[in-house]
């Protein structure tokens, strides 16, 4: 086994990668950009070498600096996690020119499956069922229009050397095939320095499942089952699981044997997955394969005990599998929740900057699930609008799907970010709605489910009692501890019992508590309800565990100027806490009137300016794309809200703005 290893990469990844090479005595060297000096995966590196600006073109895209950087520390192989430089066949071929180690498939193998339209023909030729759609290149935005009416809409734009999402649009018309284009193009190029596009006929309500396979340089290929990959937003997946809950054994059995038919037609050898699109009725076609690891691997380690990454490790090491396909065997369920630093409650934008608190769930047990969480970030540091938004992948494992998806909940309520935004009330929201639970998922669930975005969950009568608990319990302990404090102007200590009025949404519960010793009797008297809660909580902390007659429930709650901020599962509420009569006072007080902003577009994130397509004196419609911004490597279009004259641009293409910039301006 190697003694050192280069990791090529950043981020949870990188972190994922130490921690396998530590349990394996394996030293390890991580490169670094600017943004990235001072991260997690530098931190537990034995070694970190820098290799450049923050941009990824001028670092981790660096073959030259990653390469000498691994010559200068000894490392005798190189993991290049996903992303960047994973699936590049040059980077491997140079590597084997200085007799380092690629750790991943061969450079054949990664050229033919990497290239999308030469895989859909090897695809073909293997025996593997693909979908119908124009396999050769598309020239510009009018042939790809011309191209997608015969195909027949809806159509998928893509770039050959995608991945992840990106350079990926679905369009319904000559208009959407025409701005798809463009825009494809544009992230491909920018993500992977390849903008060459093809188009495929796009499969309406279908399931997205891949199938992981693992190679060796003896010959020896073997599956470990599908990962259902269905929940996506952009073609970004957001929650995945292992197995499906829609795959019955023969269609696994069918879709393993063609996924190991492609990998023995390349001679696949190492950690890849051949994904597949499949339609209501279990019939599957090709999409991609992806000769690297995948995101969201853990699932599939969780389900069959095994660390992919360790594989990759002995096999490029030359080791055989140690197991075959009938030894693989299958464990219960696992779930994963992608957290991303984006504001779910303003069309998912990037949301970039420190994280003040960043505190995830303890790994281990929680509620008969196990928690596993893969991070790259600590509380202290800053979302770089230079990469991919992940915070973390939250995984639970559990004996069923059940109990898998409640473990989820359970870790999601108890993981602590401020700062910048997260998408975890999202997330929440999503596996708490009954059609998720019950499995009938699509790659358009999201614009199914929440078609005009996303604005929360609603407030329950359960949660909102478990609210004012929170907010009630909070209350009054602060103005106990407040009474205590000496020198105090009306310091009192506070009655057996104490009588309150939570407001919520300008709607007034009274209620009565009785608090002493981490436990408080509360009886909220307009639903007539009464019950007991114990808690840990002190002053200051954000996270409020308790018990609520001996059921363990999780909430945020953030003192603001006036009230409590409290959220839990996709719902929020801004919670006030007051006597009686100054409750009734305050249902009294008009409400606050919004400001027009409607004359200007003001940058919804941080980002780069990548195009503009408007100018001062122009008349738009409602929804006209005014300009392009791009941030955390997705293109953004902004569009016009209502109707109007330009009267004038404020920003130039190839500038950057900050949030709030304004960019235009209406007469």
């Amino acid at each position: 086994m190697f003694s050192k290893v280069l990791i090529a990469n950043r981020g949870e990844i990188a972190v994922r990668v130490i921690k396998t090479c530590r349990r394996l005595g394996i030293s390890t060297v991580v490169v670094y950009s600017d943004a990235d000096a001072g991260s997690r995966a530098v931190e537990m590196a034995d070694e970190a070498v820098h290799i450049g600006p923050s941009p990824a073109a001028q670092s981790y895209l660096r073959m030259d600096a990653i390469i000498e950087a691994a010559k200068a520390t000894g490392a005798q192989a190189i993991h290049p996690g996903f992303g960047f430089l994973s699936e590049n066949a040059e980077f491997a071929r140079k590597l084997a020119k200085e007799n380092i180690v690629f750790i991943g498939p061969n450079p054949g193998a990664i050229e033919a499956m990497g290239d999308k339209i030469t895989s859909k023909e090897m695809a073909k030729n293997a025996g593997v069922s693909t979908v119908p759609g124009h396999m050769g290149l598309i020239d510009d935005a009018d042939h790809a229009v011309k191209i997608a009416g015969e195909i027949g809409y809806p159509v998928m734009i893509k770039a050959s050397a995608g991945g992840g999402g990106k350079g990926m649009r679905v369009a319904y018309s000559d208009q959407e095939a025409r701005e798809g284009f463009q825009s494809a193009k544009n992230e491909a190029k920018s993500s992977f320095g390849d903008d060459r596009i093809f188009i495929e006929k796009f499969v309406e309500s279908p399931r997205h499942i891949e199938i992981q396979v693992l190679g060796d340089k003896h010959g020896h290929i073997i599956h470990l089952g599908e990962r259902e990959c269905s929940i996506q937003r952009r073609n970004q997946k957001v929650i995945e699981e292992a197995p499906s809950p829609f795959i019955d054994e023969a269609t696994r059995k069918a879709m393993g044997a063609q996924a190991i038919a492609l990998a023995k037609a390349v001679d696949y050898d190492s950690a890849g997955t051949v994904e597949f699109i499949v339609d209501k009725d279990k019939n599957f076609y090709f999409l991609e394969m992806n000769t690297r690891l995948q995101v969201e691997h853990p699932v599939t380690e969780m389900i069959t005990g095994l660390d992919l990454v360790e594989q990759m490790l002995r096999v490029a090491d030359g080791e055989k599998l140690s197991l075959n396909q009938k030894a693989v065997k299958f464990n219960g369920w696992a779930i994963e929740c992608r957290i991303y630093a984006e504001d779910p409650y303003r069309g998912f934008l990037p949301s970039i900057g420190r994280l003040n608190r960043c505190r995830p769930p303890a790994e281990g047990k929680l509620e008969g699930a196990t928690v596993r969480v893969d991070s790259g970030v600590e509380e202290g540091d800053v979302i770089s609008l230079f990469y991919d938004p992940m915070i973390a992948k939250l995984v639970t494992h559990g004996p069923d799907r059940r109990t898998a998806i409640d473990g989820a909940l359970a870790a999601l309520d108890r993981y602590d970010i401020a700062g910048i935004q997260d998408n975890r009330p999202f997330l929440s929201a999503l596996l708490s709605q009954e059609r998720f639970r019950q499995g009938r998922l699509t790659t358009g669930y999201i614009a199914e489910e929440f078609p005009d975005g996303f604005s929360g969950a609603e407030l329950s009568a359960d949660q909102r009692k478990l609210f004012i608990a929170a907010a009630g319990y909070a209350h009054a302990t602060l103005l106990e501890r407040a009474s205590k404090i000496s020198g105090r102007i009306n310091s009192r200590t506070p009655p057996e019992r104490e009588k309150w009025t939570a407001i919520i949404e300008r709607k007034l519960h009274p209620f009565e508590i009785d608090r002493e010793n981490g436990r408080a009797d509360i009886m909220l008297e307009t639903a007539h309800d009464r019950f007991m809660i114990e808690t840990d909580w002190r002053p200051g902390e954000t996270l409020f565990e308790a018990r609520i007659d001996g059921v363990a429930v999780a909430l945020n709650l953030e003192p603001q100027r006036e009230g409590y901020a409290v959220s839990r599962r996709g719902a929020r509420a801004h919670v006030i806490i007051a006597s009686r009569r100054a409750a009734e006072l305050h249902a009294l007080l008009p409400e606050k009137e919004t400001a027009d902003a409607g004359k200007t577009i003001a940058s919804p994130m941080p980002g780069l300016i990548v195009s503009i397509d408007v100018e001062a004196g122009q008349e738009v419609e409602a929804g006209h794309p005014l300009l392009v911004v791009e941030a955390m490597k997705m293109e953004n279009v902004i569009r016009a809200e209502r109707s109007g004259v330009v009267k004038s641009v404020e920003v130039e293409a190839g500038a950057s703005v900050a949030a709030d910039d304004v960019l235009v301006e209406f007469e």
